[in-house]
């Protein structure tokens, strides 16, 4: 039915207030495209071409669920997870939940300076603790902003830098398209072997992350407070949206670094590390190509270890109630990463086996989310409906197993 004149300025309106409510979920969406994303996806189609489509589906169908739970507690009970969790659990309880979060944070951050580290050594060839360094350098440079700038404007420039990573990661694509047919057959649910159970839960990690889900809830607080009843349907169905259309974005990277390697990576030798990787692009579909490759690299490195930062401060507020300085915070989750690579340690496995880690770290955010979520007493009206209860407690049951099984290959080698 066509608009009339007298309605266009009401739809106008309508939509200019829509736009402004998104955000913060495009903030959470870097989680999904940081470093450990480019090496598990990068590793995944390499190795198996078009084999492990499916899982980047299904993680990416997982993370909507589950970024959408995060930001629905946030917006009806104005608290974040991590504060929701401090106020059920005892001193020593929270003592050893932030613990873990924070072994999840350095995990986090290794990821991404690594991978800041890996991109800047191939735009202007630094040494790579000089690359960790300045990645973590800039940041807190992008937290200054948030400091100084507010959620909003740290928010545009997120969201600017998640786009320079989509056309990084997805101008390839346009070059060598993929096969139409290994796509789909690649969306038929199957493993070939214990390696790529390995590498399904390395982008399972990389996907579907411990920070995001604490992060998120914070992030739609500090945006819209607690809502009231009058405001709350229309801001539940805005950040329905946001979620959406952030993690749509999300997904399609995801899947274009792995049809960027299924395509023209698949058989070829030392391609499945990040810098293999670049030198075949540059290769196969020219210097043009790779340069992309690269600075999607290096936007996905320094925005996610700002935001990943700023998780680790939410979370540790929330559970401790403590604040510390943040170059003092920055070090700590920093420190790990420059010595892995001061070592010498191949950065690509590092960031896999990184993710690996963070697959772990995601039972203790998403259990406690899906439990406070059902909580009629916390949550109201607004509670889970009992089919969403059980797709949320279903997506934890499989990371829960995956992990397991992890555990038993591990074990017999």
């Amino acid at each position: 039915m066509a608009v009339t004149e007298a309605a266009r300025p009401k739809l106008a309106s309508r939509l200019r207030t829509g736009s402004a409510l998104l955000g913060p979920a495009f903030v959470a969406a870097i989680a999904y495209v940081d470093p450990g994303n480019v090496a598990a996806n990068i590793s995944a189609g390499a190795r198996y071409g078009y084999l492990l489509v499916w899982v980047i589906v299904v993680a990416n169908l997982m993370a909507v669920l589950v970024q959408y739970l995060s930001a629905k507690l946030g917006l009806v009970t104005g608290t974040s997870l991590p504060e929701a969790l401090r106020a059920r659990l005892s001193p020593a309880a929270r003592l050893a939940y932030w613990l873990q979060a924070e072994v999840v944070a350095i995990a986090t951050d290794l990821a991404e300076v690594v991978g800041g580290a890996i991109a800047l050594n191939l735009l202007f060839d630094l040494p790579l603790v000089a690359g960790g360094l300045i990645t973590g350098a800039v940041s807190l440079t992008l937290l200054a902003v948030q400091d100084r700038g507010g959620q909003r404007t740290f928010e545009r420039v997120v969201t600017g830098l998640l786009l320079v990573i989509a056309i990084g990661f997805l101008a390839s694509l346009f070059v060598e398209p993929p096969s139409p047919s290994g796509t789909l057959g690649g969306l038929v649910p199957r493993f070939d072997g214990s390696g790529s159970i390995l590498i399904a839960a390395a982008m399972l990690g990389a996907t579907v992350m411990p920070h995001a889900v604490y992060l998120h809830s914070g992030l739609v607080r500090d945006r819209h407070g607690r809502a009231d009843a009058g405001s709350r349907r229309r801001l539940l169905r805005a950040t329905r949206a946001d979620v959406g259309l952030a993690m749509l974005l999300a997904g399609a990277v995801n899947l274009g670094m792995l049809l960027l390697a299924a395509t023209n990576l698949q058989g070829q030798t030392g391609v499945d590390s990040i810098e293999g990787a670049h030198g075949a692009v540059a290769q196969a579909l020219g210097p043009g190509i790779a340069l992309m490759f690269a600075i999607g690299l290096l936007a996905s490195g320094l925005a996610s270890t700002s935001v990943g930062a700023y998780a680790g401060a939410m979370i540790m507020q929330g559970l401790l109630h403590k604040r510390i300085p943040l170059i003092l915070r920055r070090l700590v989750t920093l420190t790990p990463a420059i010595v892995v690579l001061a070592l010498g340690a191949d950065p690509s496995t590092a960031l896999v086996v990184s993710q690996v880690v963070l697959s772990f770290g995601i039972p203790f955010a998403l259990v406690p989310l899906i439990r406070l979520t059902a909580d009629r007493d916390l949550m109201g009206i607004d509670a889970n409906r009992r089919s969403t209860t059980i797709a949320a407690s279903l997506i934890a049951v499989v990371i829960i197993a995956l992990n397991l099984v992890l555990i038993y290959l591990t074990i017999t080698g």
